[in-house]
């Protein structure tokens, strides 16, 4: 039976985040093999994932990072099963780490199969499961590029966001990162009117009608007043034509207009647990 020291046990407890007593049962079962005590451990990661993949992960962390360039961000939410889990520091810090990855990659499947210290980033989901017992997984994926790109991650990583502007003017960044926090408050549905799917309009329009003619107005009437009520609709649900939260004198796209008179909000991601 190979010699198991401490110094090795410890080296493999850093690079996988598992036990003490898991690391050293491991490098006894690998003889030593340092590469193969981190596969034992994936291995038993994978039996624990298996057995609580109908498991509800709706905590976690929702990470909002941007390049260096302000000209590209993404959103990852790293998923867990409590509120306990999604509060430890070792938690945030690879939700950090892992969104700091996905910068490099514009879609999730890509992304869970990158590298990851030596191993895919799914793999290292599946290794956290074992270490931490508990279902971990990436629930969120977003991307957004624009000439501008801002972002807001909300109290307690519960909800990330990111926005575009047209142009990195001065003050773009102030900017950029109140309208972030707008969304993160208001969930907006789209951007604008013109984002706001058709299916979406067709209830909004069903749903007044049918209030309408509760309140006992004529079958006439009722289209011009329903597209009325529409307006009003994209008025307190599409970001842009939302009144500004910090002065609800203005609207967002308003607010931007002082920033900059030619400066538009472009597009905006939002991530949220739960």
């Amino acid at each position: 039976m190979a010699k198991i020291t401490a110094a090795e046990v410890n080296k493999l407890r850093k690079t996988t985040g598992a036990g003490m007593m898991d690391c050293k049962k491991a490098l006894v079962e690998a003889e030593g093999d340092f590469d193969k005590a981190i596969e034992i451990l994936r291995k038993k990661g994978q039996k624990v994932a298996a057995k609580r993949a109908d498991r509800d992960s709706s905590e976690g962390a929702a990470i909002a990072k941007v390049n260096a360039d302000k000209t590209e961000g993404v959103i990852i939410s790293l998923n867990c099963e409590t509120d306990f889990v999604a509060k430890n520091d070792t938690f945030v810090t690879l939700a950090n780490d892992l969104a700091d990855l996905a910068l490099n990659y514009d879609n999730k499947e890509a992304f869970l199969a990158a590298d990851f210290n030596g191993m895919t980033v799914q793999d290292k989901l599946t290794e956290q499961t074992g270490v931490i017992g508990e279902k971990i997984e990436i629930g969120g994926f977003e991307k957004l590029s624009a000439p501008f790109v801002g972002s807001y991650i909300h109290a307690g990583n519960k909800i990330a966001v990111l926005t575009g502007l047209s142009a990195a003017v001065d003050g773009a960044e102030t900017a950029a990162k109140d309208v972030a926090m707008q969304a993160a408050a208001m969930n907006p549905v789209a951007l604008n009117e013109d984002g706001v799917d058709q299916s979406v309009i067709d209830k909004e329009i069903e749903i007044a009608k049918d209030q309408l003619r509760q309140e006992g107005k004529p079958e006439a009437m009722l289209d011009n007043i329903a597209k009325g009520k529409l307006k009003r609709f994209f008025k307190d649900n599409t970001l842009v034509n939302q009144a500004f939260i910090k002065d609800n004198k203005q609207s967002v796209a308003d607010y931007v207009k002082s920033v900059d008179a030619d400066l538009k909000v472009t597009g905006f991601k939002r991530v949220a647990l739960g």
